[in-house]
């Protein structure tokens, strides 16, 4: 299969929300929920998008002809590029009945360790997704990397016990989730957490504790201080609060605040090898895709993760390649530009 055979056959697969647009940038889903849009008006998603195409890219091919290196290490762990899978659940709610989260966990994280990535899996609240999701990531060896949600500790400390069983390589809560309707119900109540309540379910994780949804500089420093060895600076894309910035827009900040104490992720709108190198030059360690993954899921299945993920790889490759990078820590700031140094020339 070719990449656009793959999005012709998930537009035949996919629920009714989501349409698997050629680019998928929030413009045509914008606010459906239940679906793969936005909270709100839906501008947080298609901001996110946008503030990677307004920066460009500074081409330098005055240096060494050899290739470039994509080698990503983080805890202990090697990969292909510095991608990775975002966590995405309840699907047969957004993403119609093809998939449950079990069997869309079991596939996702089975196809990253083929393509040698690895997946972030979801949570919900049916246990059974975490157990299987255990399971997965025991099955590949530990390549994966499951995320509890901001549940109430009496929760957490059983999902921490279930995710544990898998031996991943690194544990992860989208604290972001604290917006989710569904847990604001909750009893006892689940949601946002203190510095000192995050220490303790740091040390449940057993391994390195990443907490996603930091969009602020303030915010990265209570991760760092609550024991995360990474953050994801990520808005949920757009999914928990309308009219946040985009995550391009506040990872630089964040990185310069926190870099080398700690990982640094980012997720948001994310779509191409281009977009994969604008991001480690603004400070990212690495990133995090979501939807993409998902229409690569149901309109290929592993396959269609391998396509995705190879397509990621020539991208990034020949960004890197073409701005004088050979290796990603080649990759600095004055590599891109912003509107605001476009306007300074």
């Amino acid at each position: 299969m070719t990449y656009q055979e793959v999005l012709e056959n998930a537009r035949t697969r996919v629920g009714p929300h989501c349409k698997a647009c050629p680019v998928c940038n929030g413009a045509v889903c914008k606010n459906t929920v239940p679906g793969p849009g936005a909270k709100g008006i839906g501008t947080g998603f298609i901001r996110n998008y946008q503030k990677w195409q307004e920066l460009c890219v500074n081409m330098d091919t005055i240096c060494e002809n050899k290739p470039a290196d994509t080698t990503f290490k983080v805890f202990g762990q090697t990969f292909d590029l510095p991608v990775f899978a975002a966590p995405i659940g309840a699907m047969t709610l957004h993403y119609g009945d093809q998939y449950d989260d079990l069997t869309y966990n079991d596939l996702l994280i089975s196809a990253c360790a083929s393509a040698g990535i690895a997946a972030f899996t979801g949570d919900g609240t049916n246990p059974a997704v975490v157990e299987g999701a255990a399971k997965a990531i025991a099955a590949s060896g530990g390549h994966g990397v499951p995320t509890v949600k901001p549940w109430n500790l009496e929760l957490i400390r059983e999902k921490m016990e279930m995710v544990n069983t898998g031996n991943p390589f690194a544990v992860a809560m989208d604290i972001d989730a604290a917006g989710l309707p569904f847990l604001k119900n909750m009893q006892p109540p689940a949601g946002s957490k203190t510095v000192e309540e995050l220490r303790e379910i740091a040390a449940l994780a057993k391994k390195p504790f990443i907490l996603k949804g930091i969009m602020t500089v303030e915010g990265a420093k209570k991760a760092l201080k609550a024991g995360a060895a990474g953050i994801v600076v990520s808005n949920h894309g757009g999914r928990v609060l309308d009219n946040c910035p985009a995550t391009a827009e506040v990872l630089p900040a964040i990185a310069d605040a926190v870099g080398g104490k700690l990982t640094v992720f980012v997720d948001g709108g994310i779509r191409t090898g281009m977009d994969v190198f604008k991001a480690l030059a603004l400070g990212a360690d690495a990133v995090l895709i979501g939807r993409p993954f998902v229409t690569m899921v149901y309109g290929g299945g592993i396959e269609g993760v391998s396509i995705y993920v190879e397509k990621l790889k020539a991208e990034l490759a020949d960004t890197m390649a073409m701005c004088g990078a050979h290796s990603l820590a080649d990759i600095r700031r004055d590599m891109v530009m912003t509107p605001r140094d476009l306007e300074r020339l």
